[in-house]
């Protein structure tokens, strides 16, 4: 693996790289998502503005249909290969044909199984997700225990897709703060997947709901989720201040629910800066310049306290 640090800033220094000009083609896992969204417009916005050709292909969440998208890249003759992964689990057959064709490859916002032994010329550009989930659910500790609930607190959490690493390490990151001495008096009533989507959020917090549980917080993988454990909250009638609600992304609807005092933690992760990010480590390996193949744009804790410092951003 290659020893080369390359930041946020060194990933900005490269823009200058583009004058060597490239075709990008780029798969983003599903075209139908808000924060994926902003990080394509990143990708468009960027490639743009440093002269790179790019080819974004919704891959419908098909993990065969985003393979093929990479092998016809590699047929049209593209300088480089852009993907955000539908199933990280299954992107040792996307790096293998791009390794096959010699066409460097970057992975974007969602780490792929192979992360610790890609070939040279690939990369992974996102952020870290230990931080993701340990920073929400770390902050929902700290509330619940400032709001005297340290005596026990019990709750729900809400997975991402499973075959997505991000969901599977953010459960973790709960398990592994609720495992602290600070954070133990808090309890799992139960965790099940709602698939990234605000609709099925809001069905699996309707079904959860039903059951006439007490419980006093609800920890979502992602802000879409949140929200829609959030409107399903309220057209019960539950009032919001004795509930706290975390997500991860601080997408701009997050940001209103949090102004409406509905969204009590999030965490900002910079997907226009992944976007941009990816787009420039591809033009560095493109030019057979020396990119560190673990980039990461540091996640952010966002509170109602420093909300305006975020607003906008996403």
């Amino acid at each position: 693996m290659k020893k080369t640090l390359l930041t946020v800033v060194g990933l900005t220094a490269l823009m200058s790289s583009a004058a060597v000009a490239q075709t990008i083609g780029a798969s983003i896992a599903r075209f139908d998502d808000n924060f994926l969204t902003v990080m394509r417009n990143g990708m468009v916005e960027h490639a743009a503005s440093i002269g790179v050709t790019l080819q974004v292909e919704d891959a419908t969440d098909d993990v065969a249909k985003q393979l093929d998208q990479i092998n016809n890249f590699v047929a049209s003759g593209v300088d480089a290969i852009i993907v955000n992964a539908v199933d990280t689990s299954a992107t040792e057959a996307m790096t293998a044909a791009a390794a096959a064709a010699g066409v460097p490859l970057v992975y974007v916002n969602r780490e792929p199984i192979n992360v610790n032994s890609l070939p040279d010329n690939q990369a992974f550009v996102a952020s870290n997700e230990i931080e993701s989930g340990t920073l929400e659910a770390f902050q929902v500790c700290r509330n619940l225990r400032a709001a005297g609930k340290a005596g026990g607190a019990r709750g729900y959490v809400m997975m991402g897709q499973l075959s997505n690493q991000a969901a599977v390490q953010r459960t973790k990151d709960v398990h592994d703060v609720i495992g602290m001495d600070m954070c133990n008096f808090m309890t799992l009533i139960d965790e099940q997947t709602a698939e990234w989507s605000r609709d099925k959020a809001q069905d699996l917090m309707t079904n959860w709901l039903s059951a006439g549980e007490d419980f006093d917080f609800v920890l979502a993988n992602n802000d879409e989720m949140a929200i829609g454990a959030i409107q399903a909250m309220k057209a019960a009638g539950i009032d919001m201040a004795d509930v706290q609600v975390g997500g991860v992304d601080a997408t701009q609807d997050a940001l209103l629910a949090m102004q409406a005092g509905d969204l009590d933690v999030t965490v900002f992760q910079d997907a226009f800066g992944q976007g941009s990010g990816s787009v420039n480590a591809a033009v560095a390996l493109a030019n057979g310049e020396a990119v560190d193949q673990k980039v990461y744009i540091p996640f952010k804790l966002v509170v109602p306290e420093n909300i305006d410092d975020f607003l906008g951003m996403n």
